[in-house]
């Protein structure tokens, strides 16, 4: 019974070798010359304004959200365009409704201002 295992264990130590191996190898094997700049937890040009722990403002939340609904709207649109025929009318309408639920909610975050920035 173990020996059905032996192929998966040695796809996962393959896997292992070639994820980490790499890895490795440029730890090693890669010139390790640190100084103040490198190491330094901005590498842009200049010092940081202010603290990293500020609060953001609402809109980055919405627009991440507003993205979110559009990649999945369009994940459910390409097999629903493929299986149309079979669907008929009830597919379509099904659609219609989602797609209307999903500009409710682009409308709202437009009316909230969430596309506009300062």
């Amino acid at each position: 019974m173990l020996d059905n295992y032996l192929p998966i264990l040695i796809f996962i130590l393959v896997a292992l070798l070639v994820g980490a191996g790499p890895l490795l190898a440029g730890f090693i094997l890669g010139p390790q010359r640190p100084d103040v700049e490198k190491n330094s937890p901005y590498e842009c040009g200049f010092e940081a304004f202010e603290s990293a722990r500020i609060k953001f403002d609402v809109r980055f939340y919405l627009v991440a959200i507003l993205f979110i609904v559009f990649d999945l709207e369009i994940a459910f649109l390409f097999p629903w365009a493929v299986v149309l025929d079979e669907l008929g009318m009830f597919g379509f309408w099904a659609m219609f409704i989602f797609l209307g639920i999903l500009v409710v909610g682009f409308l709202y975050e437009w009316k909230k201002g969430a596309l506009e920035w300062e």
